[in-house]
């Protein structure tokens, strides 16, 4: 029997994962994210932590296919990562740099496209090798899976669909510094945002009104309750992402598309209001692509991490 390390590294903790080459996750566990000093002591920590459980477990290097590692920010198919703001990161071979501290073959990539490889492999995808993944959090991020590959791109910026340019007339700046980004409108703030400003339009009455404190989820909540107004929210929200998801699918041509993070807890209500205006926009060989909900919350990352690996 072989094993694998996984590994999602985020700006508050590094999350790691122990499989076995069947993909069962063996043992997992947190360990705090030192972002200060640039950086510098985040991947000897990963490199110290897994070098600890293998002690622990009495694996020898032999018995390890390698290691898998996602990072926020841009990283190309030859693990070198484009400056990580979060964590301090500038331009380096984050692959390089790993395998150097643990004497190991290593696999690194975008911390979203490793979630969607995550998804396709043990989750809301699996069965399938041609995925688009769509994270709905505090921001949009996506992850492209073809032939069950991640599209990373030439700078690793490959699945970025938070940021596909959806609206001409935004006068609001994205976290990206861009306007009218999809980020901005189907996020969970995103959604905020439009349940905002369809308020402001008339007088018509609705809970979200009453609210004091309006979320993506009070909007859904108050759609599955039949709110008029909640309802014309989600069919903007809808027919934003419907629209731009069919737009992808011209490209990349998924059997597959996989919506989670917050959002997704609204369910499949979520998913009728973004299929029934993705279908009468999608080209004809595409319009037959299915629609499901993550299925591995935040344990995406290190399962396609330690994918990454065993293939």
């Amino acid at each position: 029997m072989r094993y694998c390390f996984g590994v999602d590294v985020g700006g508050t903790t590094v999350k790691l994962g122990f499989f076995d080459e069947e993909g069962n996750l063996l043992e997992k566990w947190e360990i705090p994210t030192r972002t200060e000093d640039h950086g510098k002591n985040i991947l000897p920590d990963v490199a110290a932590s897994i070098l600890d459980k293998m002690k622990e477990r009495e694996v020898s290097r032999e018995e390890i296919a390698g290691v898998g590692i996602g990072a926020p920010g841009p990283i190309d198919a030859k693990g070198t990562v484009y400056v990580a703001v979060n964590l301090g990161w500038g331009t380096f071979s984050l692959k390089n740099e790993l395998q150097s501290l643990l004497n190991l073959p290593v696999e690194a990539g975008n911390d979203a496209n490793v979630a969607a490889l995550g998804e396709m492999w043990k989750g809301g995808g699996q069965g399938y090798s041609n995925v688009v993944a769509v994270t709905l959090g505090t921001g949009v991020g996506g992850g492209i899976i073809v032939d069950g590959k991640i599209l990373s791109g030439a700078t690793g910026a490959g699945g970025e669909i938070g940021h596909i340019h959806v609206m001409d007339d935004e006068t609001e700046a994205c976290n990206c510094g861009n306007c009218g980004c999809l980020e901005q409108y189907t996020s969970a703030t995103g959604i905020v945002r439009l349940a905002k400003r369809r308020l402001a339009e008339d007088d018509k009455p609705s809970v979200l009104r009453e609210s004091g404190n309006i979320s993506a989820k009070t909007v859904f909540d108050a759609v599955k309750d039949g709110d008029e107004l909640a309802i014309e929210v989600a069919e903007r929200f809808g027919k934003i992402l419907g629209k731009t998801l069919a737009g992808i699918a011209a490209v990349v041509n998924p059997e597959i598309f996989v919506i989670g993070g917050g959002v997704s807890k609204a369910g499949p209500v979520l998913l009728d209001y973004i299929q029934k205006n993705y279908t009468p926009n999608a080209f004809s060989g595409s319009r037959g692509a299915l629609f499901s909900l993550a299925t591995l919350g935040n344990d995406a990352g290190i399962y396609g991490a330690a994918k990454m690996v065993l293939d």
